[in-house]
């Protein structure tokens, strides 16, 4: 039986958000909420589906990395949403979504919450959260893109976390940094609501109207870092990112546009070489 209640989820959404709500399903367990929804009929354009866990078995972060999802020390939830034609910057969405993540948890209090290009939430150089975003075949003029948010809520004390990966970074849990865990049921609710807003508001002016917000929350940007490429590793200065989501790498003899890698070394910060 999940801890989460389906009520309780709904209760913080708008009118506006439940009128285009086509299902939500709630779930003690389950493999991965993405593929989940992935799985299933896409919705209609300009509506949504949402899933959320209390556990993910097969939890998945980028590049098919596991994400460790025990039971009951976080929240995991995928919303589904057809875009009615491709955005233009649709590879940014993610970037925009971790925006809107934050906004919805820094109505919590006071937490300085940052964000690690593409999809890492950052608080005290720690883990905090991910998101995921998955776009299926277009179909016709549009697309419908799966968005999961995992977030580490009240870890145990015990919990094995892995150190031999070069994306490591030590986790950090919402009870640490409130100073009591929240009801994963109104959190979960809270970020629906932030999802739906954040994906009208990209359907409606792409990353251009979420730049600032993004530039002002950059936790890579004036670092040394290196970036794993598919033909080596690149070092530089994160420089912040371009419109399409797209890293910008300051390096010998100029700049560098970086629009898929993994970041492997951050100077300062818990990242293994």
């Amino acid at each position: 039986m999940s801890r989460l209640d389906a009520g309780e989820i709904r209760h913080p959404l708008s009118e506006a958000a439940l009128a285009r709500l086509e299902e939500l399903e709630v779930f003690a367990r389950i493999g991965s909420t993405n593929t989940h929804l992935l799985e299933q009929a896409a919705p209609a354009a300009g509506r949504f589906r949402v899933a959320v866990a209390d556990e993910q078995t097969a939890g998945r972060g980028r590049q098919s990395r596991r994400w460790i999802s025990p039971p009951g020390a976080g929240l995991y939830l995928s919303a589904a949403y057809t875009f009615a034609r491709v955005p233009p910057q649709l590879p940014a969405l993610t970037l925009a979504l971790g925006v809107g993540v934050i906004a919805t948890l820094e109505s919590y209090g006071d937490v300085e919450l940052r964000l690690k290009w593409p999809n890492d939430i950052i608080a005290r150089d720690a883990k905090l959260g991910g998101i995921l975003t998955e776009a299926r075949s277009p179909a016709g003029d549009g697309v419908t893109v799966v968005a999961g948010v995992g977030l580490n809520v009240d870890l145990p004390d015990d919990m094995e976390v892995p150190t031999d990966s070069k994306w490591f970074l030590p986790p950090v849990d919402l009870a640490t940094l409130l100073g009591s865990p929240p009801s994963t049921s109104q959190l979960a609710g809270r970020l629906i609501g932030g999802l739906f807003d954040t994906l009208l508001r990209f359907e409606d002016s792409g990353f251009d109207s979420f730049a600032a917000d993004w530039r002002q929350r950059d936790w890579l940007n004036g670092r040394g870092i290196i970036v794993e490429l598919p033909d080596g590793e690149l070092a530089g200065i994160a420089a912040g990112v371009e419109s399409d989501g797209a890293l910008i790498l300051d390096v010998s003899g100029g700049r560098r546009k970086i629009a898929s890698g993994s970041i492997t070394r951050v100077d300062g910060a818990g990242l293994e070489a």
